[in-house]
């Protein structure tokens, strides 16, 4: 018991002499003494032990303790325990890793990931979409009550699934090609791992069915099931589909959903499930067709104008790698103009008071003089100009969004 007391504690080697001098008139009570100061002192240097080992852990780096053996005039071996940190990983228990501070960063670097998945601008002028053809079926003030509000969330909730399924199988399909047109995107940028987008949309598909089936809208049914197969038919690479390598069937993808699967489902869904009304085909739901089929045309031509690049490396020959970007630009400079002037010679016929033909027509030459002056300061060999443009254009169809309502 002596000698394990003092390898390990060198410094208590007098404590123990003076122990064994007075052994032979005190033996026992002394043999006692020292143990006893041994078993304390022990005890009292593990409890330090444990408590500097727990005081000194840091969330950022990994410790460890390192024994330092000297040797020392009794040839015994002097033990130090020093601590060291280190930076480099270790598989031992890190503190950090349930800090709330870091779960709540990983948490928003996830929603920020998530966000850019989604495509933002595209999901909020689907919106106003749905918001501006559910007022077409407004005939007076009394019908923007609760139901009305209630039918308009329905269609917003199921068709924000929609829209993420939509653009994370867009992005699932792309990850190559993105990472030439758009490294910014998460899947490319490795924001978002493959497994996690294939989650996503997985999950978003089967939200957007179920909750269909729960609201039981065949309008929103009948929207959904079309969105559903034509989107997917654009973007996954299997033979007979990828319909995205074909201009015309590209084109045709974005004209099919926004010119008539989005006005007239949210129109008839709140025609006939929420107003429980007879079914109609009014003017301004013609209206809103004929001026988005104009619009989508072009917003389906330009989208391609910057991807030319990747889409020619991987044998996608959109008609701007056909033609050229300078053509096609101008022409769907052309297209919109034309959707604006149709909106202003239909707003002028239409049976609304006059101050709304005021109003109407004011905004849209307004809308088409904004159009020609930023499609002029366009620079086409610059793809981060004609992404600001493509952006613009969607904040032009947002604004339509509000005028397209107040005719009728």
């Amino acid at each position: 018991m002596d000698s394990a007391f003092l390898k390990c504690f060198p410094n208590a080697s007098s404590l123990l002499i003076g122990g064994n001098l007075l052994r032979s008139k005190y033996s026992t009570k002394n043999i006692y003494f020292t143990n006893s100061y041994a078993s304390k002192v022990s005890e009292h240097r593990r409890k330090t032990q444990q408590y500097n080992f727990w005081r000194v852990q840091q969330p950022t780096l990994n410790h460890y303790y390192k024994c330092i053996e000297g040797g020392s005039t009794n040839k015994e071996c002097n033990k130090k325990y020093v601590v060291k940190a280190t930076p480099r990983p270790s598989s031992n228990f890190e503190p950090h890793a349930f800090d709330p501070k870091n779960i709540f960063d990983s948490v928003k670097y996830f929603l920020t990931a998530f966000y850019k998945l989604s495509i933002p601008q595209a999901i909020f002028t689907r919106t106003l979409s749905t918001i501006s053809a559910s007022l077409l079926a407004v005939e007076k003030l009394s019908d923007i009550s609760p139901l009305f509000f209630i039918g308009v969330l329905q269609a917003m909730i199921l068709f924000l699934f929609v829209d993420i399924y939509v653009t994370s199988v867009n992005q699932l399909f792309d990850i190559e090609i993105d990472k030439i047109n758009k490294p910014y995107l998460p899947l490319a940028s490795g924001e978002i791992s493959f497994t996690t987008g294939v989650i996503v949309a997985a999950s978003c598909l089967t939200l957007s069915l179920c909750f269909g089936w729960i609201i039981g809208s065949w309008p929103l049914i009948w929207g959904l099931l079309f969105c559903l197969f034509l989107w997917t038919a654009y973007s996954i690479n299997v033979p007979m589909l990828r319909w995205k390598k074909d201009p015309l069937l590209a084109a045709m993808c974005m004209f099919v959903t926004w010119a008539f699967i989005f006005p007239i489902s949210f129109f008839f869904h709140m025609q006939t499930f929420v107003f429980k009304k007879p079914a109609i085909f009014p003017r301004s739901l013609i209206f809103n067709i004929v001026f988005v089929s104009i619009f989508f045309v072009g917003m389906a031509l330009c989208k391609d104008i910057p991807d030319i690049e990747g889409d020619k490396t991987f044998g996608i020959y959109s008609l701007p790698a056909r033609i050229g970007p300078k053509r096609v630009f101008w022409i769907c400079v052309s297209l919109f103009e034309m959707a604006f002037g149709v909106a202003l010679l239909v707003g002028a016929t239409s049976s609304s008071s006059l101050w709304i033909k005021i109003v109407t027509g004011l905004g849209h030459s307004v809308l088409a003089s904004l159009l020609w002056y930023k499609a002029k300061s366009v620079d086409l060999r610059c793809n981060d100009s004609i992404a600001s443009f493509y952006l613009f254009i969607w904040k032009l169809l947002s604004v339509e969004y509000f005028f397209i309502p107040l005719i009728r």
